[in-house]
């Protein structure tokens, strides 16, 4: 490998570090409502799974995105179990967001390009989060009926469609303002 590479190889493990550290404080401040199941949260990790996903590319996007993630999970006894789940999960709202950027829209930034990129993550996983509280949290951890399953995930419901939109409204707007600056730094073909 030579000088180059090795460079660029460097700088994508420090953004994608700095993402992901960026990803497991934003999901860290945060607003807790309980719920039947756990507390349900708003907060903002979902901004930043989607501006890694749109900055980094698909695969080192959802790299800091998943990352990021399950650093936030090891810091709260109550979300440990779930670092696996929320690895994917996580980890695919970065993937979609940057796939979508990446081969849809060639990237090309502009918000209208990244709020598409950041809808598509968002409703993917909000999806993946209400059937993971379905199935995996009412159905199996606490043994609940399907009908009870489904009012614990209706609770969870609000919160995580709040979090989507925020994510939708303040995420494009990171990007398109860090695309700017990354391109005046000569940083955004080394990032992808």
């Amino acid at each position: 490998m030579n000088e180059s590479k090795n460079r660029t190889l460097i700088v994508r493990i420090c953004v994608v570090a700095v993402m992901a550290a960026l990803v497991a404080l934003s999901s860290k401040l945060q607003i807790q409502v309980p719920a039947v199941v756990g507390v349900s949260r708003f907060h903002l990790g979902n901004t930043m799974c989607a501006l890694s996903g749109i900055l980094l590319g698909p695969w080192w996007g959802g790299l800091a995105s998943g990352l990021g993630s399950i650093i936030f999970d090891l810091t709260d006894p109550m979300y440990i179990a779930e670092t696996p789940i929320t690895f994917v999960t996580k980890g695919l709202y970065g993937v979609v967001a940057g796939a979508i950027f990446f081969k849809v829209f060639r990237r090309k930034s502009n918000y209208v390009s990244e709020v598409v990129s950041t809808g598509a993550a968002a409703a993917t996983y909000i999806i993946l989060y209400l059937a993971k509280n379905f199935f995996y949290n009412g159905m199996l951890l606490h043994e609940l009926s399907a009908s009870a399953s489904w009012v614990a995930m209706l609770q969870k419901a609000p919160s995580s469609v709040f979090n989507g939109v925020v994510a939708v409204i303040i995420a494009p707007i990171l990007s398109v303002a860090l695309y700017k600056a990354l391109k005046a730094a000569h940083l955004d073909r080394i990032l992808t």
